[in-house]
């Protein structure tokens, strides 16, 4: 399996936990106070946001060629760095 593959793979399961973890906030939003469920929609909202911004990356990764991919790589993980930080907020705010 080459670096790109691995790659992508990698990016592929965080996505899927992601995903998992945006589900788990949900719920708890969903048992929250009404004036708190707001703030927890909005932040589902721009995790989400970012989630997709990732999954743009992942395309991108994906059709870049063998040759190209490492640039391609650089927004990648940016993105995946943003979002790593936006998930460890989110998980101290809701808690």
């Amino acid at each position: 399996m080459s670096d790109k593959q691995i790659y992508e793979k990698k990016l592929e399961a965080k996505l899927a936990e992601w995903q998992a973890d945006i589900d788990k906030l949900r719920a708890k939003a969903a048992q929250a106070s009404a004036g708190a469920e707001e703030t927890y929609q909005k932040e589902l909202s721009d995790l989400r946001s970012q989630r997709d911004a990732v999954h743009s990356k992942l395309k991108e990764v994906q059709g870049a060629s063998a040759d190209a991919w490492t640039d391609v790589k650089k927004g990648a993980d940016a993105a995946f760095d943003s979002m790593s930080e936006a998930m460890r907020a989110a998980w101290s705010r809701f808690s």
